[in-house]
């Protein structure tokens, strides 16, 4: 799980942005001031920085270029209001990878963080997200349709990861009605399930077939 540290003193837009990034399934810290983030970074492993310029303590330019001393690598996007910093942020006296101006949508900033995950780890891979609104499967911002019983089969099998479920208890699942269908039915579905999944996931199998036995979910792995 890829772990976000938010560095921001206004608490209400700290906490926006956190709640969105849980519902990504991203690990997140708040930090208030600026001058806590050098010490904490000594004893945490942090995957990328949300930096606010404008702090208490010391201001997101100097914990930039203080974090850039020992680490090269770690992503930082920048949070400003100050349009007129945008050159030097992005620039090599300071060193940040990316900036958001305020005020700002938190499915950008969100989008922008998945970007530098990627860049930093060519072969990271997010984890499945399943939405029962609208019947979609999102994986790595690709989004795919299912139908409500597609949609049945893969939120049961996703819920007990690596289980090996038998046809007899898919049909159960998926048809609570007592209605009779054979093997051949769910066979059917899964093969329509596994054809829209390889959209968004072409290298990965994320419904296995086990001889013999029935079905199991796989999630996407690096």
């Amino acid at each position: 799980m890829a772990h976000i540290l938010i560095v921001e003193d206004e608490l209400n837009l700290a906490k926006t942005m956190a709640d969105y990034l849980k519902q990504e399934q991203y690990q997140t810290t708040v930090i208030e001031r600026g001058d806590a983030v050098l010490p904490y970074l000594t004893q945490h492993q942090v995957d990328v920085i949300l930096l606010d310029l404008m702090l208490p303590g010391m201001n997101g330019m100097d914990v930039c270029k203080a974090i850039r001393k020992n680490n090269s690598a770690l992503p930082i996007i920048m949070t400003t209001a100050r349009v007129d910093e945008i050159d030097r942020i992005l620039g090599l006296e300071i060193g940040a990878n990316d900036y958001v101006c305020k005020p700002y949508s938190p499915r950008e900033v969100v989008a922008r963080v998945k970007v530098q995950l990627r860049q930093q780890h060519p072969n990271f891979q997010e984890k499945i997200m399943l939405n029962q609104a609208d019947l979609t499967v999102t994986l790595n911002d690709q989004h795919v349709q299912l139908t409500v019983v597609e949609f049945k089969l893969i939120e049961k099998m996703e819920k007990q990861t690596g289980r090996v479920f038998t046809r007899d208890q898919l049909m159960d699942a998926v048809y609570d009605d007592g209605r009779i269908v054979t093997d051949r039915t769910i066979d059917s579905h899964i093969k329509k399930l596994r054809q829209k999944l390889k959209t968004i996931a072409p290298n990965h199998n994320l419904i296995q077939a086990i001889y013999g036995c029935g079905y199991k979910y796989q999630p996407p792995t690096n």
